[in-house]
């Protein structure tokens, strides 16, 4: 009896051990898998917290490279020493190149004839040595003042042998005189005389610039010059005329300026006629800074400026300052010829019109491959060193002082089949770069405007860039870092017309305050005779008079 019941009393025991055990056992694999779930989720919110990240330095590490290409970009611009998918081979029928990419047996024959001979022609050219300094002498129709300096000790034992003379040149400042123009009256001696004509006789009064005022040609040729060739501001002028003793109100300048543009109108838009008559001209756009009213503050305006390549006159176009479209269609309404542009897509539209072939500018293309250099070296060196071939070919014809039937020969000879190899080039390697880099910006616009950057080969007289074009808009980039704005639309129109006579002026080789001096003078009298021609007046024929 008492062996079962010890025997009871410890299977009791046993399964009350084996329940707790059960128990417990139950609690771990619970609490295993609320950890395995909490591990889980855990798990899940730190995958989907790395991905963001990797989402946000993927932006980042974007937004880096496109900041260091502007920097690069910035200091190469500020501290730097400053249709058809392809052309065809055969230069003469300017049909689709349906070879595809390859660059073919013969062209790759005709580009290293071509390399081969622009080498030659570099090895065979004279070296220019480098030239010293001369001091010019100074010219003979200045004013001399003459100082004659005796040294001391001289007495009547001394005899006098010849004399140094050294020449300094000096400035005074700009001096303001006054023109009294008198006109003696006469009145007739007998009642005859009074009969016959007018009691009393006086010459007629010369024309004046402007009526009612008392400011003379020079004096308005000098403001107008210095502000839109010297860049000076007008109340610095007025500074200066102070400082001589001239004290001239600035609503007194500005009814000047806004009288002798007014004066020059006609002769403005005479200029644009003969612009347009000619049949190749390069257009080109630039900033200029006009105070907008309304918003109380400065917005960014355009002027439009068109260059008659081979009359060299330039006319600068201003239109509320837009830069849209419809503004250059206007202004180019009629011309037939050759168009020389950027790649703005604005003048795209002159691709298809009749009576019109639009050219390219090398130098844009090349500039964005020097902008390129820091994100991809070899190929933006490859793609300088074609460009440069082409420039040779330019310097080559230049240097023989070839006429344009000789120079278009060369071209087709020498600079097209480069280019052929060279736009082939271009589609093959743009696969191969970021698209929205430098360097894939840089073949995107070089291979979407290829056919208009070939087309200068067809005639010698075609520039292979637009260079002079830039160079007449540089006067206004310097003029609105010193004025920096135009007051409103008028003003801006205003400077239009200056910038277009003394651009004409600069293009012509002639001296802008002799001719608007002299042009002042007499445009009132062809502004009142039809008869007269005002493209008699302006730069290019004002010289050959």
């Amino acid at each position: 009896m008492s062996q079962n019941s010890d025997n009871e009393t410890l299977l009791q025991t046993l399964l009350h051990e084996r329940d707790e055990m059960y128990c417990e056992l139950s609690r771990y694999r619970s609490a295993d898998s609320d950890n395995m779930e909490a591990v889980e989720a855990r798990s899940k919110e730190l995958e989907a917290l790395v991905s963001k990240q990797q989402e946000q330095v993927s932006k980042l590490e974007e937004q880096v490279n496109k900041l260091t290409d502007q920097l690069a970009w910035y200091r190469r611009r500020f501290w730097k020493a400053s249709s058809e998918r392809f052309i065809p081979s055969d230069p003469n029928q300017r049909k689709i190149d349906f070879d595809g990419l390859d660059i073919l047996p013969e062209e790759e024959a005709m580009v290293k004839e071509a390399d081969k001979e622009l080498l030659a022609y570099k090895h065979k050219r004279p070296q220019k040595g480098k030239k010293k300094p001369v001091r010019l002498p100074l010219p003979e129709d200045l004013r001399r003042e003459e100082e004659v300096i005796e040294p001391e000790g001289i007495n009547d034992n001394w005899v006098r042998i010849g004399q140094e003379v050294t020449e300094v040149l000096e400035h005074k400042p700009g001096e303001l005189f006054v023109r009294r123009i008198t006109r003696p009256k006469y009145a007739a001696k007998t009642p005859e005389q009074e009969q016959e004509g007018a009691a009393v006789k006086v010459a007629s009064l010369p024309p004046l610039p402007l009526p009612r005022s008392n400011a003379g040609a020079s004096l308005l040729a000098e403001l107008l010059i210095n502000k839109y060739q010297y860049h000076l501001p007008f109340h610095r002028q007025i500074k200066m005329f102070k400082q001589i003793g001239v004290s001239l109100a600035a609503s007194t300048i500005n009814g000047w300026f806004q009288g002798s543009c007014d004066l020059l109108r006609a002769l403005y838009f005479r200029l644009q006629e003969v612009v347009m008559e000619s049949d190749y001209i390069q257009v080109d756009e630039s900033t200029v800074p006009v105070i907008n009213n309304e918003k109380h503050k400065t917005v960014k305006a355009y002027l439009w400026m068109v260059r008659s390549v081979m009359n060299k006159l330039v006319f600068f176009h201003y239109d509320k300052g837009s830069r849209a479209q419809k503004v250059v269609v206007e202004l180019l309404h009629g011309f037939q010829g050759a168009i020389q542009t950027d790649g703005y897509q604005a003048y795209s539209i002159y691709e298809q019109k009749k009576g019109v072939l639009l050219l390219g500018c090398w130098a844009h293309a090349r500039r964005k491959f020097e902008e390129s250099l820091a994100e991809d070296k070899s190929g933006s060196e490859y793609a300088l060193a074609q460009i440069g071939k082409l420039y040779q070919v330019e310097t080559m014809a230049t240097e023989q002082n070839m006429d344009d039937k000789q120079r278009a020969e060369l071209r087709q000879r020498l600079a097209y089949p480069i280019m052929v190899a060279f736009e082939k080039w271009i589609a093959s390697y743009y696969p191969k770069v970021l698209p929205k880099g430098r360097m894939g910006r840089a073949l995107s616009y070089t291979y979407s405007i290829f056919h208009r950057l070939s087309r200068y080969h067809l005639d010698g007289k075609y520039k292979i860039d637009n260079n002079l074009a830039e160079n007449a808009i540089r006067p206004l980039a310097l003029g609105r870092k010193n004025y920096l704005f135009c007051g409103n639309h008028d003003a801006a129109e205003n400077a239009a017309v200056i910038y277009s006579l003394l651009g004409c002026c600069k293009a012509a080789d002639v001296n802008p305050r002799e001719w608007l001096n002299d042009v002042l003078t007499k445009i009132p009298v062809y502004n009142n005779d039809y008869s007269l021609d005002l493209a008699d007046l302006l730069p290019h024929n004002w010289k050959n008079s």
